[in-house]
């Protein structure tokens, strides 16, 4: 990973963590390249990309960018598709920077 690289990453809580990560690289995936199975998923948003992971009881998501405005682009994008699918579990998705 480039030193320039900035990344953020949020841990949405939910009893159906596959089916929204599926959902969400679905359709992303009309957008942008997408690729998933119902335990990880992959959004390639060219400047930056979003890795998926489903847990028990946790949608973890994980933001990366070449620089703030592509990562912010990235959070922007993937968090609010998925609060509006989980409109009905009020999901949140709440971003936190990682140290590269």
């Amino acid at each position: 990973m480039p030193a320039t690289t900035l990344i953020s990453e949020a841990r949405v809580e939910t009893d159906r963590p596959g089916r929204y990560l599926v959902q969400l690289c679905k359709h992303l995936g009309h957008k942008v390249h997408a690729e998933w199975s119902e335990e990880r998923g992959f959004v390639d948003f060219g400047a930056g990309n979003c890795l998926l992971r489903a847990e028990p009881g946790v949608l973890v998501m994980r933001a990366t960018g070449t620089d703030e405005a592509a990562l912010q682009r990235v959070e922007h994008v993937a968090g609010s598709h998925l609060e509006r699918f989980g409109g009905r579990d009020e999901l949140v998705v709440r971003w936190e920077r990682v140290d590269a």
